[in-house]
């Protein structure tokens, strides 16, 4: 089983955050118009489908901002869905900057049960430092605009939020923000990007790319920051949000404390289980290997499925766990951690072995902070009891922060 990541409008979008890994794969294309056909989006739409061996199928719309396309785009593959589904159901996710809600899309969204993950990187001053448009203005208050809205429809929303050096300064102000507006389910990303400069100009490196000629992007959080800005929101959940505010990072830690799927790819053992399809329907492993080097077909001239079980595509996925140094194998913390995503993996461990990754120290500082809180709710789902009663252990007295 795998899951698709569709860009029906590419790497287009209407902001230009500093940070973005996205908008430089419009360079892939040589400036041509990034817009998924019709027939394309058929083809896709039935592949998929007829490819998947449950009962449920997600398709997830991204970007770039995938808002660029019309409501008519989306309301033809919502009947494309129902022609292919033969009895499946379908569920629809869409990540967004929020910018260009309308009332017509909060309704459309609504109507059609999709869910919306929203982009933004908490308070005012942290979010508009690297969020802006095109002509460098912010874009806290349009984005703000579309959260009201879709509480105003009553739209399912997420908080997708990236960490970066300037909001890990303060995790406790970035946290009560959430909180404040009613955020109940939020996704912290750690940004890290390092850039090289070539003939075509600076643009990102690719993981395989020496360190010694790509440089760290000066907003890319640290793992010491990291490491603190995680344990720093974990102790503030654990004392009164368990089971009302569910942070993707702190609910894949548990899921691999018990032994199941974490629901997240950077935290699983292998990788992969996620591609990503171009507006041209050209095939990728991940959304974090859009590069020339790890193209795997295009859906117009291959099956679909035979793309993503080739011996190509099976490479990739192992590679998670066979390019792990002998560091990561002999860590405690190895099976809540798997080596975190192998895009990050750009350092050397402390013996010289290369492949050790960036973050290491912030991930270790984490998982050891959450070990004892982490082995109580395992131990409470493991008696069939809710893991919130952490919170009541805590005010008794039998744990301690």
């Amino acid at each position: 089983m795998f899951n698709l990541m569709l860009k029906p409008a590419g790497a287009r979008c209407n902001l230009r955050c500093t940070y973005c890994y996205y908008l430089g794969k419009q360079r892939l294309y040589g400036g041509a118009r990034e817009v998924m056909s019709d027939e394309l989006l058929e083809r896709l739409t039935r592949d998929y489908i007829n490819c998947q061996p449950t009962s449920e199928v997600l398709f997830t719309w991204h970007g770039g901002e995938p808002l660029l396309r019309p409501l008519s785009f989306y309301r033809r593959a919502l009947a494309m869905q129902q022609r292919y589904a033969d009895g499946r159901r379908i569920i629809n996710c869409i990540q967004t900057n929020g910018t260009l809600l309308t009332d017509d899309w909060c309704r459309f969204l609504r109507d059609n049960d999709f869910l919306v993950g929203i982009s933004i990187d908490g308070p005012q001053a942290e979010h508009d430092a690297f969020r802006t448009d095109k002509n460098g203005q912010p874009s806290f208050s349009g984005v703000m605009r579309g959260i009201e809205l879709l509480n105003q429809y009553g739209v399912q929303w997420n908080g997708l939020a990236a960490v970066n050096r300037l909001n890990a300064r303060r995790p406790l102000g970035f946290y009560h923000f959430f909180r404040r507006i009613g955020c109940r389910y939020l996704q912290f990303t750690p940004v890290v990007e390092r850039t090289v400069r070539d003939e075509a100009g600076e643009r990102l490196a690719a993981v395989e790319e020496d360190h010694s000629v790509a440089r760290l992007a000066d907003y890319s959080v640290t793992p010491e920051q990291w490491g603190a800005f995680c344990c720093t929101i974990f102790d503030e959940w654990l004392r009164r949000d368990v089971g009302h505010v569910f942070i993707q990072l702190f609910d894949a830690t548990l899921a691999n404390w018990v032994g199941a799927p974490p629901g997240v790819c950077t935290l699983a053992r292998t990788c992969g289980h996620t591609a990503a399809v171009e507006w041209n329907g050209d095939l990728y492993p991940c959304d974090h290997f859009v590069f020339p080097q790890y193209h795997l077909g295009n859906i117009a001239d291959q099956p679909l499925q035979d793309m993503m079980s080739s011996g190509r595509q099976q490479s990739f996925s192992r590679m998670k766990t066979a390019a792990l140094p002998s560091q990561c194998r002999h860590c405690r913390y190895l099976f809540a951690c798997n080596g975190e995503c192998p895009r990050n993996r750009f350092c050397q461990t402390e013996g010289g072995e290369p492949g050790l990754n960036y973050l290491c120290a912030g991930y270790h500082r984490f998982f050891a902070h959450v070990a004892p809180y982490m082995d109580y709710m395992a131990a409470e789902l493991a008696a069939h009891r809710p893991p919130s009663n952490i919170m009541g252990a805590l005010r008794k007295g039998v744990l301690s922060l």
